[in-house]
């Protein structure tokens, strides 16, 4: 499933003409593409199955930018909790790393909490390592511009992941703080 491309819109709410991004759902052949950018990005990176999987069955909760000749510069995924509907789960956020600056990240974000309401999500949450400034820095401004509140609190320590040296577990694994933004999608004065 992919939806219209949408021009980027800018921070402050302009279109980002001057940019040429676009915003759309991914599909099944963007498996490849987030893989490699979420490689490029140094993020956690899953198999390029996952990636394939992701796209093909959270693409309606999932988003990807695009520069005008096609060129893939950013996604962010995330899910419906099914043990909780009313909460989107934002799962990855990637940039690639010559985009960096130009909140791209935010205007991704944005784009998708435009479909919260659809979607019956006024929670979101995602994890964020301890020394990940530029994520904490993103929900804080998220749940500001939305005049949601920001809930930090740990979720999965050290001890949560294999450790190091065990085959397949990389060099081991910080702890993920959760954080809740919410309540969204109701108009400021109800807040």
């Amino acid at each position: 499933m992919t939806d219209t491309a949408a021009p980027v819109q800018g921070g402050d709410g302009r279109p980002g003409a001057d940019d040429g991004l676009r915003l759309s759902a991914p599909g099944p052949d963007d498996g490849p593409r987030l893989w490699r950018l979420a490689r490029d990005c140094g993020l956690d990176l899953n198999s390029p199955y996952a990636y394939t999987l992701w796209c093909r069955d959270f693409a309606r909760t999932s988003v990807m930018a695009h520069e005008a000749d096609g060129t893939p510069v950013g996604f962010v995924t995330g899910f419906m909790r099914p043990e909780e509907p009313g909460t989107y789960f934002l799962w990855q956020v990637g940039v690639d790393p010559r985009m960096r600056g130009r909140r791209l990240a935010r205007r991704m974000l944005d784009h998708l909490a435009e479909r919260f309401g659809s979607l019956g999500a006024s929670y979101l949450e995602a994890t964020v390592t301890p020394d990940n400034a530029a994520s904490r820095a993103l929900f804080g401004s998220f749940a500001r511009a939305n005049g949601a509140e920001a809930v930090w609190s740990p979720l999965f320590s050290a001890e949560h992941f294999p450790e190091d040296g065990e085959p397949g577990a990389g060099d081991g694994h910080e702890p993920e703080d959760l954080v809740r933004i919410g309540p969204l999608g109701r108009p400021p004065a109800a807040r």
